[in-house]
């Protein structure tokens, strides 16, 4: 059941993708409010995607034909990619503007991929239709080959480098594991699953639905992630990790790292 602010936020949506000109061929609402868990801080996200490439001035301009206010623009403008940020009615909304030939580059690259997954179009030519139904072909060959990216780096250097994250000096480049190690663990996850992996947020609702997944994952990432002793906060990760490549098919990386993991728990212990 959708929150009421999500059904809010679409309506609001909705009015702009309605507002749009004929060109427009593809509105898609992503983000909190197309997955209907939007509440008081979430914004609308939209993907637009027209059928040739406009510049940034054409942008804005369809920006404020549909009734957006305060315009700005964030990211690289040397890109083809186009991003414009506006009000309507005092609510925040977030589009990305792409022609229908850079979406289909960009969508065969992975961008957006769980974005897409989880969109609703507000106006269609069919697009959205077909993304969907192609990531929803997830073989196992991809499967192994994103699982293997990820656990590529547990096992680079010898586990007992580990305690080099310890140290007083070294909060940083300590947090930096940590992030990336969460970040890695859940890129195995969501291939175990046959998902494209989804941004960070609401990160608990994301994984309680996967049916192959460490006990408690969600809440175990934030408990190493806020742990003020350094040497529990990675062995908490540690044992995360291991056991997240120990429900993973064998691979070359996959074999070396829960080797790695198990050492490098011991050392953490």
């Amino acid at each position: 059941m959708p929150t009421a602010r999500s059904d809010e936020l679409r309506a609001l949506a909705q009015r702009v993708a309605d507002a749009l000109p004929p060109e427009v061929v593809e509105v898609v609402l992503t983000g909190s409010v197309s997955r209907g868990v939007a509440d008081d801080v979430s914004d609308i996200e939209m993907l637009v995607v027209t059928e040739e490439p406009l510049s940034l001035e054409d942008t804005f301009e369809l920006a404020r034909l549909v009734g957006l206010e305060e315009l700005e623009s964030w990211g690289d403008p040397a890109t083809p990619t186009r991003r414009v940020f506006g009000y309507l009615d005092d609510e925040p909304v977030e589009t990305i503007w792409w022609s229908r030939e850079l979406a289909e580059e960009l969508f065969a690259s992975g961008g957006s991929a769980e974005a897409l997954a989880n969109g609703v179009a507000l106006r269609t030519s069919g697009l959205l239709a077909g993304w969907q139904e192609r990531l929803a072909d997830y073989p196992d060959a991809l499967a192994a080959e994103r699982i293997e990216k990820a656990a590529e780096p547990w096992g680079g250097f010898t586990p007992a480098g580990l305690l080099t994250l310890v140290r007083d000096d070294v909060a940083l480049a300590r947090m930096e594991w940590l992030v990336d190690a969460a970040q890695r663990v859940l890129a195995i996850v969501f291939a175990l699953n046959r998902l494209p992996l989804p941004t960070a947020k609401r990160l608990a609702a994301r994984v309680a639905p996967l049916a192959v997944k460490p006990d408690r994952l969600a809440e175990r990432i934030e408990e190493a992630l806020a742990e003020p002793d350094p040497r529990t906060g990675l062995r908490l990760m540690t044992e995360l990790q291991l056991e997240t490549v120990n429900v993973a098919p064998d691979g070359p990386n996959v074999v070396r790292s829960r080797r790695w993991l198990a050492e490098g728990l011991e050392v953490l212990r």
